[in-house]
């Protein structure tokens, strides 16, 4: 099977919530095997659905040689008190990468491919991936929590680069 695609800032697809999966079908199956084909990738530690074209509320991660995919993933807890401020990038805005406030812990719920409970949970790389794709499947990107500043200054940059 062929690497899907990275639809790029600028693709609706990317600003569009995602749709909740009602039936487990050969379609989601299919989309899980390329979602984690495409996250096994090197560089590379989580990819929505909708990063690759399909709106439907799934994600893949690959955190510290964890790999492993959520279907209907729900961010249910985050640390309130704890904060990582460090560099954050995204496949779909290439090659450039900000301070980005998020949470120290997070945990997510959903499913897996059976209909079976999944939680998911980690601090800092872990915990920002989390953070990061049910972002995505909410039609957010990262750039949309940068501060006013940084979030001018990546706006100008995606511009130049003119993707």
């Amino acid at each position: 099977m062929a690497i899907r695609e990275i639809r790029i800032i600028g693709d609706p697809i990317l600003r569009t919530p995602c749709e909740w999966i009602t039936d487990i079908d050969d379609k989601v199956k299919s989309l899980v095997e390329d979602l984690l084909e495409g996250v096994a990738l090197e560089g590379r530690a989580g990819l929505a659905a909708n990063q690759i074209g399909v709106g439907l509320r799934a994600f893949s991660y690959n955190v510290d040689g964890e790999i492993g995919y959520v279907l209907n993933p729900k961010l249910v807890e985050v640390s309130e008190d704890e904060y990582q401020d460090g560099d954050e990038g995204c496949l779909s805005v290439p090659e450039l990468w900000y301070p980005t406030e998020r949470a120290w812990y997070a945990r997510v719920e959903g499913i897996d491919l059976d209909g079976k409970p999944v939680v998911l949970e980690g601090e800092e790389l872990m915990a920002r991936a989390l953070q990061h794709e049910c972002d995505h499947l909410e039609g957010m990107i990262y750039i949309d929590r940068l501060d006013r500043a940084t979030r001018k200054k990546a706006l100008r940059d995606i511009r130049n680069k003119n993707y």
